[in-house]
């Protein structure tokens, strides 16, 4: 190694993570994420966005709730410090945006002053998305054209406060506070004394743009006392102004169908995000519990031996996108040609399969009405004879034999593929395990059964309120065989079906 590879910087990326919807990450953001050797995160931070980053990269939390800093700031700078001059690639992932009632400004100067590149990677601030997800808008030509931002919480250590709340109450237009919640009663009556009507509309809104948000409605003379009695706590946004009253017309997010309802999803990280995206998409608050993770055969050298003989065969099976993957991820290490796979058909066992067959620019020949492997079975025989027809299946270690005993029986010549094995999830990055075992989820998602099996070896507490959702009969035959009920079970045995029996499940529980 040379002395100029010792002595290469790293780069610090201040990175606005955004209001909590991880929807609302920015591009720049995920790039960012994505290149990461070290993420440190802040409290406000969804967890869910450190899947971003790279497996293999470092996580820590810098804490950052008021009162309470798991690192100190001076601490925190200099870690910033000597993490980039160690060559890595740091990304400093700020709740909102970096330089919003941050100390983004500060981290930056420190990273300045100790010679160190870095970059700032805006962040949309809760103070513009709360509102929003709460149907107010912060302007409107009918009400206001003035927008004002404050902080209810400025640096402890100041003798006076640089804010006189007198001067916001009698300013015109919208008044958003941030982080002060606890200096509401003091606030609002400063804002009064200063000329502020008492009638003026007041919303709180606590976790914005997540499905645990929270809003509060009041005036100015009565919020604090609103907001005492129901205890409502931080971190939230409070809005001043006119505009909260078309909250009435202009709330679009509180009123979707799973709207705070905590769901735990079980897939593996890697295929967590669809299922994660369109419960959040009906409102629902999703945690992500994977309780398997991918890995490879512990057969290597013969799964690579099938793959480059696959141009052999006259058909090739998949039963998952992972399967899919594991086998192109080969492919593409033996051969450089897409070509080369020959002239074999290509057969999945449902949708979310054909779409990552698609993904690699091939066509799929035969998928089943039935998106399980007795429905693989029957549509291929309906198709034609498979009589001397040579099949590779390419498989998880662990499956049912339904698709290789069904097509042996019909005449057929099938070699087995084990691509990939499913083991337990053993980590726990985000802390998900010990939300879940707090109590208050109310559903929990399967979608196959080694995510079943998995979640059984974990041993956790299963409250009696929980719903189980599940894809289809085979994961719901599994999790009645471990004595578990079933609470919702997909008509189609995929993503979608499953996210609409759920939607529907709650949709008959709102009209009984």
């Amino acid at each position: 190694m040379s002395d100029s590879d010792t002595t290469k910087k790293g780069i610090c990326y201040l990175v606005g993570a955004g209001p909590g919807d991880p929807g609302l990450l920015t591009l720049r953001a995920k790039q960012c994420l994505e290149m990461a050797d070290v993420v440190v995160y802040d409290y406000l931070c969804n967890i869910d966005i450190l899947n971003h980053a790279p497996v293999t990269s470092e996580r820590i939390y810098a804490g950052k709730k008021a009162a309470d800093h798991a690192i100190p700031q001076d601490e925190l700078n200099d870690l910033l410090v000597k993490l980039s001059l160690e060559g890595k690639t740091v990304v400093r992932l700020k709740g909102g945006d970096p330089f919003v009632f941050g100390r983004g400004g500060e981290e930056a100067q420190e990273l300045y002053e100790s010679g160190v590149p870095f970059e700032i990677v805006p962040g949309i601030s809760s103070s513009v998305a709360g509102p929003a997800y709460a149907g107010i808008p912060v302007t409107h030509r009918d009400h206001c054209s003035q927008l004002t931002i404050f902080t209810g919480h400025e640096d402890p250590t100041k003798e006076d406060s640089a804010l006189d709340y007198s001067k916001i109450g009698s300013s015109e237009g919208t008044k958003v506070m941030l982080m002060g919640v606890g200096q509401l009663a003091k606030v609002t009556q400063m804002m009064i004394d200063g000329g502020a009507s008492p009638d003026t509309p007041v919303a709180l809104i606590r976790w914005a743009t997540t499905g645990n948000q929270k809003t509060l409605v009041g005036k100015l003379d009565d919020i604090a006392d609103r907001s005492e009695d129901v205890g409502f706590k931080a971190p939230a946004v409070a809005v001043f102004g006119e505009v909260v009253k078309l909250r009435q017309t202009l709330n679009w997010f509180e009123g979707r169908p799973l709207f705070g309802k905590k769901i735990v999803v079980t897939r593996t990280r890697s295929q967590a995000g669809e299922l994660s995206a369109r419960l959040r998409c009906l409102g629902a608050d999703v945690d992500e519990m994977p309780t398997i993770r991918i890995e490879p055969p512990e057969n290597i050298k013969e799964f690579a031996e099938l793959v480059q003989d696959s141009h052999k065969y006259s058909w090739i099976i998949f039963t998952s996108p992972n399967g899919v993957d594991s086998f192109f991820d080969m492919f593409f290490k033996l051969y450089k040609d897409a070509r080369s796979i020959g002239g074999a058909k290509i057969a999945v066992i449902g949708p979310g399969t054909q779409k990552k067959v698609q993904d690699y620019h091939l066509s799929v020949d035969l998928i089943p009405d039935e998106y399980v492997a007795e429905g693989l079975v029957k549509k291929m025989l309906e198709v034609g004879s498979v009589e001397n027809e040579t099949i590779l299946l390419v498989r998880p270690s662990t499956a049912r034999d339904v698709i290789s005993e069904g097509l042996t029986e019909a005449g057929a010549i099938v070699d087995e593929a084990i691509a990939y094995q499913t083991v337990c999830e053993s980590e726990d990055p985000t802390g998900a395990v010990q939300r879940f075992q707090a109590g208050d989820t109310d559903l929990i998602t399967f979608t196959s059964s080694s995510t079943v099996e998995s979640f059984i070896d974990m041993d956790l507490p299963i409250p009696d309120h929980l719903i189980i959702a599940s894809i289809g009969p085979i994961t719901s035959k599994t999790l009645q065989s471990a004595g578990l009920r079933v609470d919702i079970e997909a008509k189609e045995s995929n993503i979608p079906g499953l996210v609409s029996a759920i939607e529907d499940y709650f949709i008959e529980l709102e009209e009984d």
